[in-house]
């Protein structure tokens, strides 16, 4: 089944529900889908777990997202950076929680829940406050952390161009955790600069498989921020 393609941001992001866990694309700025994170705003769901790489910069996308007080915890590798204000005043006021991840974990985890793996050994944070709870095993003569999966309910994610079956590609380093974070939830939700008929896209060239891809915002009529770099 093909997958719904809208000009409509609000059509794009309709039905998500309060209490939903999502995936958000995005190296900072780079990649993050910000028309359909303004459009969840204005659709009011709340009460979300973000999985993301970053907890926002400065006062657009993600960082509104929580400014306008929709999320309860975010998942993410790296929550502090020069611009993250709106989180910091958030975390130090006990208003949100978070789950720390190294970066390759977090890449990891989803995609093993893509992937269908139950769960996997990890070196990375043995011996750090982030193993702490967790079983470990001597591999080798070298200590590893069990890490579980991360699913979502839904994945909002930029990508430049889609044909008409939902296949993907992605523009430079805003590809980013976008092809893991399709894999890993139960709905994607992709905002595109560009659509083509099928064949369209070299088969060969295609990064995430149209079967992933529930709903495609079409930005190629409007001046998108989302998918930059």
């Amino acid at each position: 089944m093909s997958p719904l393609t809208t000009t409509d941001p609000a059509q794009a992001v309709a039905g998500i529900e309060d209490g939903s866990t999502i995936l958000v694309g995005g190296f900072g700025m780079a990649g993050m889908p910000v028309e359909l994170i303004d459009a969840l705003i204005e659709q009011g769901a709340t009460n979300l777990t973000i999985v993301s790489n970053n907890a926002g910069n400065g006062d657009t996308g993600l960082a509104a997202l929580l400014g306008a007080g929709r999320v309860s915890k975010v998942v993410c590798s790296f929550p502090r950076q020069v611009d993250s204000y709106i989180f910091d005043g958030l975390y130090r006021a006990g208003k949100i929680d978070l789950e720390l991840v190294p970066q390759g974990n977090l890449a990891e985890r989803m995609r093993a829940a893509g992937a269908g793996i139950g769960a996997f050994f990890c070196p990375t944070a043995v011996g750090t406050l982030l193993a702490d709870g967790k079983e470990t095993r001597v591999i080798d003569g070298r200590t590893y952390v069990l890490e579980y999966p991360i699913r979502g309910d839904y994945a909002l994610v930029a990508a430049e161009t889609a044909d008409a079956a939902g296949n993907l590609v992605y523009r430079k380093t805003a590809r980013n955790f976008g092809p893991v974070m399709a894999t890993a939830a139960r709905q994607t939700i992709v905002q595109v600069r560009h659509t083509v008929p099928v064949g369209g896209i070299d088969p060969e060239m295609v990064v995430t498989p149209g079967i992933y891809v529930r709903r495609i915002l079409d930005l190629s009529g409007t001046s998108s921020t989302g998918g930059a770099r």
